[in-house]
């Protein structure tokens, strides 16, 4: 049993979810605070969930669950597209997902764009199981407004991982119609774009209205799932949009990972299939927005 009185002398740090939802971390160390011009970051370390890191009081990563995050949104995209040379992270400073995407040896060049030097720097000093993978050199990484990187670019991807926080501040715009249009524009013909897409339990209206945005622009749409520990109700998902048409399931071959010799956390083809397949009351709300795959 708790004891009450050293509970309440412990440090704490919560993530707040609307009104309704608080999520509350037991801090072991205070590793890092700033502010930067976008948000406040912070990077704690905890008994239960390892090194955590939180802009605006929102958890990012935690060094416990983070690989369930990072390898869905990279392995997927990079097992069903035929030939991932070049791969675009927007988003995503602390490395885990470009992390998960160099472990991919056809992969000749992964540009990360984070518009938060700070937590660049942080996630380098206090999470390097993560951020050490962004001094690779097939890894460029700058520093600036993904949403401006895609409307001026003149460079061309095989895949865009929209690694953003949820649709406020300085991730707002990764949300918007006018940077899928671009994202569009950058990706080439077979190209493959993966984002961020919110709970289907707390933000149904965001994953609607992100459904419908790519399926104005994408000749394939779809959504699937994944479970993790530290984010508000645990189950969370990613949207998946084909330039051309690459099927998430019919283009998947099981030989290929196996031949690739990965190790996985998380991923698996099994796994892989089986997020696409939506409870029912997550697929109605969604009535008309995907694309049926086979």
């Amino acid at each position: 049993m708790t004891d009450a009185r050293n509970d309440e002398a412990a440090d704490w740090i919560e993530e707040r979810e609307g009104d309704s939802l608080r999520l509350g971390y037991r801090v072991t160390g205070r590793v890092f605070s700033g502010t930067s011009s976008y948000q406040r970051i912070e990077v704690v370390d905890t008994g239960a969930f390892g090194r955590m890191l939180f802009n605006d009081g929102v958890v990012m990563v935690s060094e416990r669950d983070e690989f369930v995050y990072h390898e869905m949104i990279a392995h997927v995209p990079l097992f069903v597209h035929p030939r991932p040379r070049r791969v675009l992270v927007i988003g995503g400073g602390d490395g885990g997902s470009v992390r998960e995407v160099l472990r991919h040896p056809e992969v000749e060049h992964c540009r990360l764009v984070e518009i938060d030097g700070m937590v660049l720097d942080a996630c380098r000093e206090h999470l390097p199981s993560m951020a050490g993978s962004l001094a690779d050199p097939r890894v460029e990484v700058t520093v600036g407004d993904g949403v401006a990187f895609v409307e001026r670019t003149g460079e061309r991807y095989d895949l865009v991982l929209v690694d953003s926080t949820d649709p406020v501040g300085p991730a707002e715009p990764l949300f918007g119609p006018g940077f899928y249009s671009a994202v569009h524009r950058v990706l080439r013909e077979d190209g493959v774009v993966v984002s961020q897409a919110e709970s289907p339990f707390l933000h149904p209206d965001r994953q609607r209205a992100l459904l419908r945005i790519l399926g104005d622009r994408f000749e394939r749409v779809g959504i699937y799932n994944y479970a993790n520990i530290t984010y508000p109700g645990g189950f969370w998902s990613f949207t998946f949009a084909a330039r051309g048409d690459l099927c998430p399931l019919g283009d998947l071959d099981d030989a290929r990972v196996e031949r690739s010799g990965l190790a996985f956390r998380y991923y698996s083809p099994e796994v892989h299939r089986a997020a696409f397949v939506l409870p029912p009351f997550q697929a109605q709300a969604l009535r008309g927005l995907r694309t049926p795959f086979k």
